[in-house]
C-alpha cells in the first residue's frame, strides 16, 4: 500500500474527504517527526511506540573490496508494535 492508497482507505473509513484525510496524515507525520527530532517518544496504546535509539560507532566491511570502514554513531528511528497490533497480525495466519 502506498501513501495514495492509504489516504483513500482512511478517507473511506473516516467519512472525510481525501483532501482532509491527506492533511490529517501529513499533520500526523510532522508531529511524529518533530517529537522524535526532539528526543521524545510517542506511545499509541495497542498500536505501538515510535522512539529514537542510538546506534554506536562500529567497524564495518566493504563487501566489494573487503576493506574495513568506520561507521559513525547515529540516531535511528524505531517502531515497536503494540500487543493489539501483534495479535491482529497473528490472527491472519
Amino acid at each position: 500500500m502506498n501513501k495514495t492508497e492509504l489516504v483513500a482507505s482512511m478517507a473511506e473509513k473516516s467519512g472525510l474527504t481525501k483532501k482532509d484525510t491527506e492533511k490529517a496524515l501529513k499533520a500526523f507525520e510532522e508531529s511524529v517527526m518533530d517529537e522524535l527530532k526532539s528526543g521524545g517518544k510517542i506511545q499509541l496504546v495497542g498500536f505501538g511506540t515510535f522512539e529514537v535509539t542510538n546506534r554506536k560507532a562500529r567497524v564495518g566491511r566493504n563487501p566489494k573490496t573487503n576493506e574495513e570502514i568506520h561507521i559513525p554513531e547515529s540516531n535511528v528511528p524505531k517502531f515497536k508494535a503494540g500487543k493489539a497490533l501483534k495479535d491482529m497480525v497473528n490472527l491472519s495466519k
